[in-house]
């Protein structure tokens, strides 16, 4: 919720703009003051304080305090950080977008450039040298770790994911001087991951490591060949189903992938991509040329 506030505020009016500072400097306090007080802590009018918790997308101030409450002595729900129970369709859609936009904003004014850099030279050099990089993520990252490959692999590149924590621990054990494996979690909290980066480390192998700045896994980036991108959020790493960290994580793969393209060269990319290109277009049941064309007269 105070995220969303956040993300708001170029688009509110400055007497609004104070409000909202005021419900960010001290949450607590804001849901429990009545309004008059609220209003003269503003320096605003008391209709302006209403039509503040109306602009961000609640009925009221009656409404906005007592999300607020809950926000701030409960925690965050269990499915999703920006959703209550009483949310209707059209609710949904509007706080679960602004909440990760709000997270996407912040992570790319947060996000440590230096750290991409020596990650993406390292896969760029793999790639190159036709070396092993090895995605590894249990659970909902196991599937970012899927997305990875699907996405490494068209560049011509040696690429798998691997999710099984008995496989992975066998996959490190193969690792070699040059060789990247790329360790995605959430919470950086799993006994598995926290085996292969080790394992890795061992072999000699560069680590890269996509997780939480404070978790155990981000502690095991203290050398030169084990590289952290941080990826920060205000989601509970314990909640049932990742929403914002899962599309973080996203994101930081597509900057990997991207940033690999580029130094891989687009002279030799550009062919193999461009056959792929064509002979997944002769898979499909219907092709380009044979769509019904849509005649620009009106007919009765």
């Amino acid at each position: 919720m105070l995220e969303r506030i956040r993300a708001s505020l170029p688009a509110l009016s400055p007497a609004e703009r104070r409000v909202a500072q005021l419900v960010l400097d001290d949450a607590r306090a804001f849901a429990t003051q009545p309004v008059a007080a609220l209003a003269a802590r503003a320096g605003v009018s008391k209709p302006t304080v209403v039509r503040f918790c109306r602009r961000v997308g609640y009925d009221g101030l009656a409404d906005f305090k007592r999300k607020l409450a809950g926000t701030v002595n409960e925690g965050v729900p269990f499915v999703h950080v920006a959703v209550d129970d009483d949310d209707k369709p059209a609710d949904l859609v509007v706080k679960i977008v602004d909440n990760t936009v709000a997270a996407l904003l912040r992570y790319r004014n947060q996000a440590a450039a230096h750290a991409f850099e020596r990650a993406i030279a390292a896969l760029a050099d793999a790639g190159r040298q036709g070396r092993r990089i090895e995605f590894y993520g249990v659970g909902n990252s196991g599937i970012v770790a899927l997305d990875a490959q699907h996405k490494f692999f068209r560049l011509g590149v040696h690429a798998a994911a691997v999710s099984d924590g008995h496989v992975q621990v066998m996959s490190a054990t193969m690792l070699q001087p040059g060789d990247v494996a790329v360790l995605i979690s959430n919470s950086g909290r799993s006994r598995d991951l926290l085996d292969v980066a080790e394992i890795a480390r061992r072999h000699g192998a560069t680590t890269v490591l996509v997780t939480a700045s404070g978790s155990p896994l981000a502690a095991t980036a203290t050398g030169e060949r084990q590289i952290l991108l941080a990826a920060d959020h205000p989601e509970d790493h314990d909640r049932y189903s990742p929403m914002v960290s899962r599309l973080l994580h996203l994101v930081i793969i597509d900057v990997l992938a991207t940033g690999v393209a580029l130094r891989l060269g687009s002279a030799a990319l550009r062919p193999l991509l461009q056959e792929i290109k064509k002979n997944l277009r002769a898979t499909r049941y219907v092709a380009d040329d044979a769509r019904p064309e849509v005649s620009s007269s009106s007919t009765p």
